[in-house]
């Protein structure tokens, strides 16, 4: 039975009694007695050192004093000159990492996602803030595994209620081996009046100075709020002893909802096998054999063979056996003061496995160069500028023809120019139906680049990169238009190579010797110029021959030029394209692939490696 909770001592007065109510049948003790400061009275000669202080003495049926304090809420003046938390460089490292990674990622991830990882942020630096000389450890199990008896043998006295009674164990109780555990036990959300200390060792003697132990409700307990209570206390503690019983060892409830998701933090679990006094023979030991079997499934590294992991003993709390082994490895644990740091490590580690399927995939990302060439050219068909390449080169070619064609045939362009005029200027694309199919080849086109730039990326970064390329081709087919419209060859004639200032004397030649040789020949008729057939009619045929000779050799010699002309022009054309496109679509996809790769070298250093696969 729990005994009955007294005021705290007052100075001055005899020691407590305890007397009968007779008209309410109550029981009450008179506070006296002079408590020092540093400790209860009568405690020893080594209880100067428990600066939390006595502030109650429990008392039995019989008026006797149980060998345990309660502890104050407040932490004593001396307190303060506990040593915080210290971490190592290499967590340190992946919490920055962490914490960054948050920070790059709010943008891109909903807070769902991150809620763990912020949580084990929040959680790293109040742990830090707060005592790094003492280790929290928390007694676990299910109803009737006999947790509290082990807790109260590993006290020394009976602090927790043990007996038939089910749930027996309603709230978290705490006991701490030494001084200065307030505020873990504040944070805890422990009360005052749950808060113990046993008085069997001076603080500096105990073979366990710097525990605080935790006796949590069942985790199986039919009252909802007692469960609460245990998922809420180990997410805060620094170590977890399970314990289980030869009939529940294996129960899917404790391994499934508890040991499985807790794989990772081996190094700060103890499993312990109680009652083992009921198990006959070498049943015992099957009975543990099996129960590492079951841990090793659910993937608990076991600390065998001097290898880091969980700590699987056997022992019973009722006769005391195997409990000294548990004590001793209790106290090597918490004379290294490692457990604060290995249980924010594992958290970490949990937080990162978490948030790996939206950082890594496993496949390579980012966009190809042959994937950008692609979009460009997919940017130049829409705007046309193959098309605008080979009008310029017609272009070319007609004003060639105009300049080193004969007289008469370009009196007959002349005049066909004047029913059509040719201006050499791009080809329009203000019809509807041409606008509408370079709409929708531009709209192909960043469809395609966004699939092939988002490959290989998790979902959230992947949903990044289409939403970015659907906001640079707002506009985009616009752009291109006016682009197109700049880019195009001015109207009128194109620039004239050196040579045809040559052609044009040269054809201007042969029309002069068919003038001439007509003249020639139309005075000959007349009768003012002597008859002579041979020369006039030689000019005449040189000019009428030699004219289209010449038209035919700058037509040959034309084609090269102008055909360079129009690949000028179609390359204009297209890095403008390239260009807009770039602008507008390839440089936010890039920047979306850049965030997207520093996270995930935060996310490397998170879980504490050089690189992650791509």
């Amino acid at each position: 039975m729990r005994p009955r909770e007294h005021g705290s001592d007052r100075p001055g007065g005899s020691r407590s009694r305890v007397r009968d109510d007779a008209a309410g049948g109550h029981r009450r003790a008179d506070r006296a007695g002079s408590a020092s400061p540093d400790g209860p009275s009568g405690a020893g000669d080594g209880e100067g050192a428990w600066g939390d202080g006595l502030i109650a003495r429990r008392v039995d049926e019989n008026g006797g004093a149980e060998p345990y304090a309660v502890l104050p809420s407040r932490p004593p003046a001396s307190s303060a000159a506990l040593m915080p938390l210290a971490y190592d460089g290499n967590l340190r490292s992946r919490l920055d990492a962490l914490r960054e990674l948050v920070g790059l990622s709010r943008a891109r991830l909903d807070s769902g996602t991150l809620a763990e990882a912020g949580r084990v942020l929040d959680e790293a630096a109040a742990r830090r803030r707060l005592s790094g000389q003492h280790t929290v450890v928390a007694v676990a199990g299910a109803t009737g595994s006999g947790k509290s008896q082990l807790f109260n043998t590993l006290a020394g006295v009976t602090i927790s209620e043990t007996g038939v009674r089910r749930p027996t164990t309603a709230a978290p109780i705490a006991c701490s081996w030494s001084d200065g555990a307030a505020s873990l036990l504040d944070r805890l959300g422990i009360p005052g009046r749950l808060r113990r200390r046993p008085l069997q060792h001076p603080d500096s003697e105990s073979p366990l100075r710097g525990l605080v132990l935790i006796d949590l409700p069942d985790h199986d307990s039919a009252a909802v709020q007692h469960r609460e209570q245990v998922d809420r206390i180990l997410a805060l503690v620094d170590a977890v002893i399970w314990v289980v019983d030869p009939e529940k060892y294996a129960d899917a409830l404790i391994h499934e909802r508890y040991l499985r998701p807790m794989a990772g933090h081996a190094e700060v679990t103890f499993v312990v096998l109680n009652q083992v006094d009921r198990l006959p023979g070498e049943a015992a030991e099957q009975v543990l054999d099996d129960l590492r079997r079951l841990l090793d499934e659910d993937g608990i590294a076991l600390g065998e063979y001097g290898e880091p992991g969980a700590a699987v003993l056997a022992l019973s709390a009722l006769t005391g056996e195997g409990v000294g082994e548990l004590r001793e490895a209790l106290g090597q644990f918490v004379a290294e003061r490692q457990a604060p740091a290995r249980r924010i490590a594992a958290d970490v580690d949990a937080a990162a496995r978490h948030l790996r399927p939206v950082y890594v995939t496993g496949r390579r990302t980012g966009l190809s160069e042959e994937a950008r060439e692609e979009f460009a050219d997919r940017l130049a068909d829409a705007v046309g500028a193959t098309a605008a390449g080979e009008a310029a080169e017609r272009a070319w070619l007609r004003n060639a023809n105009r300049a080193c064609g004969t007289p008469w045939l370009r009196l007959w362009r002349w005049y066909h120019d004047r029913r059509d005029p040719v201006t050499g200027r791009l080809p329009s694309r203000t019809q509807a139906d041409e606008e509408a199919t370079a709409r929708q080849r531009v709209e192909h086109a960043v469809r395609t680049v966004s699939e092939r730039a988002s490959a290989g990326l998790p979902a959230p970064w992947a949903q990044a990169m289409r939403e970015a390329a659907l906001r640079g081709a707002h506009g985009l087919p616009e752009a291109l238009d006016e682009l197109a419209g700049r880019t195009a060859p001015p109207p009128g004639r194109p620039p004239r190579p050196g040579w045809w200032p040559v052609a044009v004397l040269a054809q201007a030649t042969m029309t002069l010797l068919q003038v001439v040789g007509g003249l020639w020949l139309l005075g000959q008729i007349i009768g003012i110029v002597p008859p002579n057939l041979g020369v006039p009619v030689l000019l005449m045929v040189a000019g009428i021959v030699g004219g289209p000779l010449i038209e035919w050799s700058c037509r040959l010699a034309a084609r090269g030029p102008a055909r360079r002309y129009g690949h000028e022009a179609e390359r204009l054309l297209r890095e403008a394209a390239a260009g807009c496109g770039r602008a507008r679509v390839l440089d936010p996809l890039a920047a979306e692939l850049l965030r997207y790769r520093e996270v995930r070298e935060q996310y490397a250093r998170v879980t504490g490696v050089g690189a992650v696969p791509r």
